[in-house]
């Protein structure tokens, strides 16, 4: 290994000398000798012009010699001149009738400046000395010198943070009580593994956060360096995998390797999807290289001991996908659940994020943390920063609730488009389509309250929205529930109709998600009189929709049954809202008039037209 390391400390100057030796040979040893003649023989082969091509300098006259040259000076000579000589030399000395005579036998000459040694030294520093140069970047290019190199892109791609540079710790944590429960084990286990080892129990090699996009799975870990104070190694799936074969596995190799040095440390994959999907499933032959990695991650995990400090935190929002091999016990022994906050979470969540903003005295955290249902933590950081913006905007001193009642209606419904130019009767439309959600909502009992209605446009294609708001967390729905649901989505359509007489295309995003509702209480849930509580669709995703061919494990008869109880559903629920509608034409219209001079719907207003079935945050 000596011997191996004391070559590659020599290695970049090998080359430059090797060069210098072949420049040197061709110096001191031209190919062509040339002849050192006296005085007298240039003289007398001049008079019988037999020299040409004369290069004249202060001390020397160099030129070339024809072939009748050779007998001349052997017959001058006592010892013969060998036949190859082409060249000539001799020292000049001072004599008067030289450059006569040249002219008068027609030789060609030139004269040559002279030469000092530091011209001639530097002639030939200046072309060693940038091919040096060269040499010595192209040496780091190949070399582990610079990021980037060919032989440092096997290293791993890990942002290492020591101990003293995370400052974040589990009180920048709200609203994953459990998981935090979960992972102090490993806090535990990181300051004092004693503690363990001395019972015979064994930490568990990896820990699997998997939850929903944006719910602070990577905050999470960091919280978990932090407290520990160890370093903190974080990368993700995707930068071990590259074009060139066997990248991925020597980055994993040197990820474990980096880890043990600086143990006790935390290792944290982010995306862990992208490098441990399931082998096997896919036909393209591109997928080996991730496929060797993933197996190379799979044998360091094995090999290394958990005594040395070492924790693996990955998370993923995509576990369906990834390979048993990876969630096996020994492996990724501990699977960590961090899923959307409940009202009591997000409330916990928005006094994290609203810490270092200068609130107003009528904001109410516990109403903003209401008005969000289903949001996660990054959603409510977003609406957190766009309430201070707004204020910075406006001029104020500090952010009020109305900033943020614009900033949760900008992220849940888009930016809001005052200056889109809509004709008089595509607003009637609108107005009365919205007014048809409102009223239907606030007549069927299990629908959510209805919290605002406007006929402002927002966002990419949203002409109006009826905003309702849920007064608790749910977990499940019932029949009734999906029902009234559907009569509500429907409830635009029917009042186009019965105003109108006919619809329009402003009930699409409607009209999909009846359909998605209707076909999911048939095919998922079981709520079909007629066919029974059977499941015909296999769940295809935990927390998001994949897109992937769905199997058929049903007839052709069944299916078209499906689609009858389908249809039968929504024509159902449509023809209720209808009813609805006709009941209460004179509240429906007078609704949309008030809504088309207002714009904008809600509270006391709301109520005067609704009754109590308002929201009241």
């Amino acid at each position: 290994m000596k011997v191996k390391e004391n070559w590659r400390r020599y290695l970049p100057w090998i080359w430059p000398g090797f060069l210098l030796l072949i420049l040197a040979s061709f110096y001191l040893f031209p190919y062509h000798q040339r002849e050192l003649l006296a005085y007298s023989e240039f003289k007398e082969l001049l008079r019988q012009g037999l020299v040409d091509n004369l290069v004249i300098s202060r001390d020397i006259i160099e030129g070339d010699l024809k072939p009748q040259a050779i007998a001349v000076l052997n017959q001058l000579r006592k010892n013969p001149v060998k036949k190859d000589v082409r060249t000539f030399r001799t020292i000049r000395l001072d004599d008067p009738d030289l450059l006569p005579l040249l002219e008068k036998k027609g030789i060609r000459y030139e004269a040559r400046p002279e030469v000092t040694w530091l011209t001639s030294l530097l002639s030939w520093l200046i072309p060693l000395a940038l091919f040096f140069v060269i040499w010595i970047y192209f040496l780091k290019r190949i070399g582990g010198g610079p990021p980037g190199g060919l032989t440092a892109i096997g290293k791993s791609k890990a942002k290492i943070y020591i101990e003293n540079e995370i400052d974040i710790t589990f009180a920048d944590v709200a609203g994953v009580d459990e998981a935090v429960e979960e992972l102090k084990e490993i806090i535990d286990f990181l300051k004092n593994p004693q503690k363990f080892t001395a019972l015979g129990g064994k930490i568990p090699k990896g820990v699997l956060l998997v939850g929903p996009p944006g719910t602070g799975k990577t905050l999470l870990a960091k919280a978990v360096a932090g407290e520990a104070r160890v370093p903190f190694l974080s990368l993700s799936g995707s930068s071990f995998v590259e074009m060139f074969v066997g990248v991925g596995a020597a980055r994993v190799r040197d990820l474990f390797a980096t880890a043990e040095a600086k143990a006790p440390c935390i290792i944290f994959i982010d995306e862990i999807d992208a490098l441990g999907k399931a082998r096997g499933v896919s036909p393209l032959a591109g997928v080996d290289e991730r496929e060797q990695t993933l197996t190379q991650l799979l044998t360091e995990m094995d090999g290394f001991d958990t005594k040395k400090g070492v924790i693996i935190i990955a998370a993923t929002n995509r576990p369906e996908i990834l390979d048993p091999a990876l969630l096996r016990p020994g492996r990724f022994d501990r699977h960590i659940v961090v899923d959307r906050p409940d009202l009591r979470g997000r409330e916990a969540i928005l006094k994290v994020h609203t810490r270092r903003v200068k609130l107003a005295p009528d904001v109410d955290l516990h109403v903003i943390a209401a008005r969000t249902p289903g949001m996660v933590g990054a959603d409510l950081a977003n609406i957190v920063n766009e309430a201070a913006l707004l204020a910075a905007r406006r001029g104020k001193s500090a952010v009020t609730m109305e900033e943020f009642e614009e900033a949760i209606d900008r992220v849940i419904a888009g930016l809001e488009k005052k200056n889109r130019y809509i004709t008089r009767k595509e607003k009637e439309i609108i107005a009365y389509h919205e007014s048809g959600h409102a009223l239907v909502a606030a007549s069927v009992p299990h629908a959510d309250p209805v919290h605002r209605v406007s006929i402002i446009p927002r966002g990419v294609a949203a002409l109006g929205y009826t905003l309702q708001l849920p007064t608790e967390d749910r977990y499940l729905m019932t029949k009734s529930e999906l029902l009234d649901r559907l009569t509500v989505l429907l409830g635009g359509r029917a009042a186009e109709e019965l105003i109108f007489g006919e619809a329009s295309t402003g009930a699409q995003n409607d009209l999909e998600k009846a359909t998605a509702i209707a076909r999911s209480m048939i095919m998922e849930y079981g709520m079909s009189d007629r066919l029974g509580p059977q499941s015909f669709r296999e769940r295809q995703a935990l927390f998001l929709p994949v897109i992937t061919q769905e199997s058929k494990h049903y007839s052709e008869a069944t299916a078209r049954e499906i689609d009858t109880e389908v249809q039968n559903i929504i024509l159902h629920c449509y023809q209720r809202a209808q009813d609805i509608l006709l009941k209460n034409r004179d509240r429906l219209e007078a609704l949309a008039q008030h809504l088309l001079e207002k714009e904008i719907l809600e509270g006391d207003d709301l109520k005067a037209f609704l009754g109590e079935k308002v929201g009241d945050f």
